[in-house]
Order: structure tokens, then sequence, then C-alpha cells
């Protein structure tokens, strides 16, 4: 198991105490420090105290289910979220990603599978696609700019609150502009090759980019081509 290189704290949400034990168990192994909650109460409460570097969120809670601790995480700011979700319920999956979850693991999982992505998400929050110079300090496009460094997304002068994913997501698009990036493309630069997502989850992130620049006037951030994939629009603001 690879071990996680620098001190990460990950906040583990799920009213079953056996999971998260397991989760516990296995993320201490890849050298990750974890802190834990039985509810979305608690675990509102933890996240404000200890400021995590990811939460992992179970779905189905009493009292606060995960969709709701998701919203009000969203609300206070962009600390990565991974939900734990059951096989029957794709929709609440979906809504997930698009109130601004990372991504997402199937019940029943394998603990290395969610550490696995895990550490994919740290890594995120921590290094750049290759296809980036890291010597810009950002990029622009039309009235869109990424600041590099300070991971921030702005249209003219206002902030774009992205989720790591999204930002991402919006970098691999610009490093290239005029390159049409398949959706295997775009998982690839997201976990590294072979990892196993759906095209349904890049197509929520996309929505999800496309509204909060829509909301601002940015209607042309991001082009669909039908049956390939995605690239960066002019982002003059303009439908095309």
């Amino acid at each position: 198991m690879i071990l996680c290189p620098m001190p990460r704290t990950i906040l583990v949400v799920d009213d079953d105490p056996h999971i998260r034990q397991l989760l516990l168990f296995a993320l201490d192994k890849a050298g990750l420090d974890t802190i834990e909650a039985e509810d979305g109460e608690a675990a509102l409460a933890l996240a404000e105290r200890h400021h995590p570097d990811l939460v992992i969120l179970d779905i189905n809670m009493p009292r606060m289910d995960g969709l709701e601790v998701c919203r009000r995480l969203r609300a206070a700011g962009e600390t990565p979220i991974l939900f734990l979700s059951s096989r029957d319920d794709e929709i609440d999956r979906v809504l997930g990603i698009e109130l601004g979850a990372d991504d997402y693991v199937v019940k029943p999982f394998s603990p290395r599978e969610v550490v696995a992505r895990s550490m994919a998400i740290l890594r995120r929050t921590a290094s750049r696609p290759p296809a980036v110079d890291e010597n810009r300090p950002a990029i622009r496009q039309g009235r869109l700019t990424l600041d590099l460094d300070g991971w921030h997304a702005s249209w003219d002068d206002e902030i774009v609150q992205l989720t790591v994913s999204e930002f991402t997501i919006l970098r691999t698009l610009a490093s290239t502009p005029g390159k049409v990036f398949s959706r295997d493309a775009i998982i690839d630069r997201l976990h590294g090759p072979g990892f196993a997502i759906t095209d349904r989850t890049i197509d929520s992130h996309i929505r999800n980019l496309r509204g909060k620049f829509t909301a601002l006037g940015g209607l042309d951030v991001i082009e669909t081509r039908s049956g390939i994939g995605y690239r960066l629009g002019n982002c003059a603001g303009q439908a095309g």
C-alpha cells in the first residue's frame, strides 16, 4: 500500500460503527490521520473544529443524511468529499456529485478502493495535470482566469467556488485550448489510467461547472462535441 507522503486528516462519517472501524484501520495503515462521526450533526461540528483534508461521507444516515451534510459543507467551504453510496441509490449518487462531491464509492466496497480514491483526491489538491506548464501562475481565456497556485477560478473579477474535481477538469480543458478531451481522458487526469468511474459522473461535474459559470453570465465556458467529449469554450460570455 502506498503511504501518504505528508500528514492529512480524514473525517469518516457513517452510522455503522463496523464500517467506520474498517475505514479507520485502512486509512491509518496508509499513513493518514483520522477522526470519525456517527451522524451528520457530529460530522459538521468536527469539520468546523478540525478542518479535515477530506470527508468520507455516507449518504444514508438517520437525523441528517449525507446529502444535507454535503450541502452544508459546500456552503462553508471546499473541503473534498468522497461519498459512500448503496447500490440502489444511483439518483442520490448523481445528486451528490451535482451538490459538489468529488467522487463516490458503492457499497459493499473494498477498504483498499476507498483508500485509493481518497489518495487520488488528496493528490489532486497538491499536484497539477502534467499538460499544464507549472511555471505558469495562471491560465486566461476570455473572461475566465484560473489561478494555478491558489486553485481559484474567476469570471472577470468574481471568484467562482469550485470543488477539487471541478477545478481539475476545467484546468485540464484550459491546458490545451481547442483540444477536445474525451471523457476517458478527463477521467485519466482526475484519477489516473484505468480508474473505474462512469461517464455519467464526468457529465455531472461538467453540468455543475456550467451552472456555476452560467449564473455569472459565462454561457460559453465549456463546449460539447457530440460523440467525442468536451473542450474549453471562448469564455466571452455569449452562447454558441
